[in-house]
């Protein structure tokens, strides 16, 4: 067997490719542990899709919790966490975030990430999605990997193919375009895939996902798919491809015009969903993400998120996802004085919605939802509240896809694992580009979190590998 002589243009000890959040844990941990670092983004900033979140982490058992009288443990997290994933996600990788979830989230408030809030929101059983600014946390943790001294971040550096010169050997670089020159570079104890998803890359969402073609697309722009297919090409397995899921409450103008935080929840909060025939279609508690599902089979793949109020007065100042009154300013979120005038300005007949609320909230008074079996705010948890007093508003809504949430196969030490259940020598991955995690569906805050602890462990092992 022959092997493939390459000419390197660098070495690094460490080379991580991509500047989301995964990406720049794993450079963080990885300096931490002793190694030289590269760090390739293709873009000219880091943030990814990170920066677009809405900047929730889920966290059990926290500071934050304890003093706003919330009784959470590891427990319950894990237990939502498979619940939202259909039991579907790999145990395996849930009980590892789970074991470190508090350990990441004592490590970021060390290096002064700034919580905001605790909220209740999608595929929890109690309030665990702690809240920060996604635009100065991204910003927190860039500065935090430069202030290592062991970082080399390049940008305009687009990883193209991964070199393993013998098959079934290390992966030993990576050839990539810097600045549009071609060059490789060597990395001597490891690769770390953090490259984000393929969202933007229609040509595969078409071939795993065709359906979610009808999703607005929200995302980072460098989005493309290109680390999972280097991946893939060497063999790596993929995971969860068939689950890809938008994300519900996208507002259909979303990316028309300038602006960040097009997402809005107000279903969790009590806000009710109705179509086009103002008649509701599903239980709002369950997570988002099956919410994303069942609008895209609604007329024109679009709803009303229809509150009173009473939700209006539960709008949150730090919160992207329920600052309500925000969106109000700005055009997004309609309203008028009654609930007649409302099914008036977005074109629903106004009989047929008055009669969707009048019957929701008889089953809010009866305790039981003989339609659809909603119990709860979100998973069960939170009281159902009467939709009856005006002025009453609108949140026009379908499903963006913000993320794919899926791709290679990794193990709990963020080693890429081949089709054939063995690791590929010297390469990891992290962040939304792997697969297993979160199953059929998605519960909130665990992408970002995953990205905090999948990164820092690949990070971690790349850095500890035997140097070649």
């Amino acid at each position: 067997m022959s092997i493939k002589t390459i000419s390197y243009g660098a070495e690094t000890d460490v080379l991580v490719i991509g500047g989301g959040l995964a990406g720049l844990c794993a450079a963080i941990e990885a300096a931490d542990g002793g190694a030289e670092v590269t760090l390739l983004e293709k873009l000219n900033e880091c943030g990814g899709s990170s920066v677009l979140s809405g900047g929730l982490i889920a966290f059990s058992g926290t500071d934050m919790q304890k003093a706003a009288g919330i009784d959470d443990s590891d427990t319950q997290l894990y237990d939502d966490l498979r619940r939202a994933g259909g039991q579907q996600n790999v145990e395996a990788l849930v009980r590892t975030y789970v074991a470190n979830q508090m350990g990441a989230y004592e490590w970021l408030k060390e290096i002064g990430t700034q919580f905001i809030s605790v909220e209740l929101a999608a595929g929890h059983s109690r309030p665990r999605a702690h809240s920060l600014r996604a635009i100065e946390f991204m910003a927190l943790m860039e500065q935090r990997v430069r202030d290592t001294g062991k970082v080399k971040i390049i940008f305009g550096a687009a990883a193209e193919r991964l070199h393993r010169p013998l098959e079934g050997g290390r992966v030993e670089g990576v050839a990539a375009r810097i600045n549009g020159k071609a060059t490789n570079i060597r990395a001597r104890r490891g690769v770390v895939l953090a490259a984000g998803g393929f969202a933007r890359n229609a040509e595969m969402v078409n071939l795993f996902v065709p359906h979610q073609a009808k999703c607005v697309v929200y995302c980072g722009p460098g989005c493309d798919g290109d680390g999972v297919r280097m991946a893939w090409a060497l063999g790596a397995g993929l995971r969860d491809v068939v689950h890809i899921k938008g994300t519900f409450g996208f507002h259909p103008d979303t990316g028309k015009t300038a602006g960040r935080d097009w997402s809005k929840h107000s279903v969790y909060r009590g806000a009710i969903l109705v179509n086009k025939q103002a008649k509701r279609y599903v239980d709002e508690s369950k997570s988002y993400k099956l919410l994303g599902d069942a609008v895209l089979t609604q007329t024109d793949a679009l709803s009303y998120q229809i509150f009173d109020q009473g939700v209006m007065e539960t709008s949150s100042d730090t919160a992207p996802l329920f600052k309500f009154r925000e969106a109000l300013a700005l055009g997004r979120l309609l309203s008028e004085p009654t609930l007649e005038a409302l099914a008036k300005r977005i074109g629903v007949d106004a009989a047929t919605l008055t009669a969707t609320v009048d019957r929701y909230n008889g089953f809010v008074r009866c305790g039981n939802d003989e339609e659809f079996g909603r119990t709860g705010l979100s998973t069960g948890y939170g009281e159902l509240v009467e939709l009856k007093r005006g002025p009453w508003y609108a949140y026009p809504s379908t499903s963006g896809l913000i993320a794919t949430y899926c791709g290679i196969t990794v193990d709990t030490e963020s080693r890429v694992i081949d089709v054939f259940g063995q690791p590929i020598q010297s390469l990891y991955a992290a962040g939304e580009m792997t697969g297993g995690f979160h199953g059929v569906a998605y519960m909130t805050g665990s992408s970002l979190g995953k990205c905090v602890i999948f990164g820092r462990i690949a990070g971690c092992n790349a850095a500890a590998a035997t140097a070649s």
